[in-house]
């Protein structure tokens, strides 16, 4: 698979998954944009990683500030010319049992998650359909990170699961209204990857044997994991596919409580 030629945004792509993808896309041959909100210093490493591999940027932008996100297009076109795939990586936590969250709780974990995504959404559409197209490709990609919680419902985390689950219904109101475009919109939901945002759950041998027992593969995952099929997503070899969500996550979608019969 190869994105030689292609520019690439990753949003929160500073550390964890969103570091992977935009390392992942580099590897390929894509020109990176690697964005973040405030760890400066981890997305200009992030971009001295990129830059032995390809070219690229790193541009701060808040997500969910439409005017930040606005500019981080402006600067990608300034310098490349296009844009022809876009993550919508960035994303948050902010865990509280649903009888102690408040409103502040809640708008934060939808303003980025859910928000965020549309924001990115909406200007990589607008961008594609200003751009030359070649009939029989696609004329943009939009991959939206969402989570094994767009399904599995997650008590103690309402506002993350609930972001989750509207990622997912966006991404396929977007995708079929976008396909006849000749722009593919598809999502990626990962299960239990390990990355700073959920260091607790592996940190241990204790706590990483009961999230194993979560993961019919027996495995937690790695952020490689998730760039892969990133990339996948992001090239002709997945042409043909829009508006599907693609989970990586061991088989944690199969429900293992129920493996021994319930």
């Amino acid at each position: 698979m190869t994105l030689k030629g292609k520019t690439a945004i990753v949003t929160g792509s500073s550390s964890g998954i969103g570091k992977a993808i935009a390392l992942e896309m580099a590897r390929k041959g894509a020109n990176v944009i690697v964005n973040y909100r405030s760890s400066e210093e981890e997305a200009l490493e992030v971009l001295k990683e990129v830059k032995v591999l390809t070219d690229g940027l790193a541009i701060k932008a808040d997500v969910s500030n439409e005017e930040e996100m606005k500019s981080l297009f402006e600067e990608t076109v300034k310098k490349f010319g296009r844009v022809d795939i876009v993550v919508a990586n960035a994303g948050l936590q902010v865990d509280s049992p649903f009888l102690e969250m408040d409103l502040k709780q809640w708008q934060t974990v939808i303003d980025v998650n859910l928000t965020g995504q549309f924001i990115a959404m909406n200007l990589a559409a607008r961008q594609f359909m200003k751009q030359e197209h070649k009939m029989g490709q696609a004329r943009g990609n939009i991959i939206c990170m969402s989570s094994v919680h767009d399904m599995i419902p997650w008590a103690g985390h309402v506002n993350y699961a609930a972001s989750k689950g509207g990622v997912s219904m966006l991404m396929k109101s977007v995708a079929q209204e976008l396909a006849p475009k000749g722009i593919r919109v598809n999502a990626i939901s990962p299960g239990a990857i390990k990355t700073s945002i959920n260091e607790e759950a592996w940190s241990n041998p204790a706590n990483l044997k009961e999230l194993n027992k979560l993961i019919p593969y027996k495995r937690i995952g790695q952020p490689i994991d998730v760039a892969k099929a990133a990339v996948w997503l992001a090239s002709v070899e997945s042409d043909y596919v829009v508006g599907e969500t693609l989970y990586v996550d061991g088989g944690m979608m199969l429900y293992p409580e129920f493996s021994d019969n319930g």
